[in-house]
């Protein structure tokens, strides 16, 4: 499972023209999920996610965590994280998950990170979203589990 984050001011995405999720200060999570994953490796990434600290302190340090701010976090389904792209052209996903697998973890994601107390909003699982954001820093880092 892969998780590509992004250190925000504020995200949205919208699909067919409506704001469908949106945040302010946080992270917007990009989510990929492969074939070997599985709900453990769904709680990893969501640890890892919450408690990663890419928050600046009273020091200007990246010393806090989403949860220390009590930010908030924006998913978002994003197939192409699981592509292969060592070879040619042309991107491979034999490695990502079907579309029911990753749908399911995907939720299962969602509703254990609201179980845990996040301020979580969403896209829409398999459709044409447009995502915009106001990256912080920059500050973005691919987490893997």
């Amino acid at each position: 499972m892969q998780g590509l984050i992004q250190r925000v001011k504020h995200a949205k995405v919208e699909v067919d023209g409506q704001v469908i999720g949106q945040i302010e200060q946080g992270l917007l999570l990009l989510l990929g999920v492969e074939k070997h994953d599985d709900l453990q490796s769904t709680d990893k990434l969501l640890h890892k996610v919450s408690n990663y600290r890419v928050f600046s302190d009273e020091n200007d340090k990246m010393n806090l965590s989403l949860q220390d701010i009590q930010g908030e976090l924006l998913v978002v389904s994003q197939f192409t994280l699981a592509a292969d792209t060592k070879k040619g052209m042309r991107p491979s996903f034999s490695s990502a998950a079907t579309p029911a697998q990753a749908n399911e973890l995907y939720e299962y994601f969602v509703s254990q990170a609201r179980v845990m107390g996040l301020s979580v909003a969403t896209g829409q699982f398999a459709a044409d979203m447009q995502v915009s954001l106001c990256n912080d820093g920059p500050v973005t880092f691919n987490l893997t589990v």
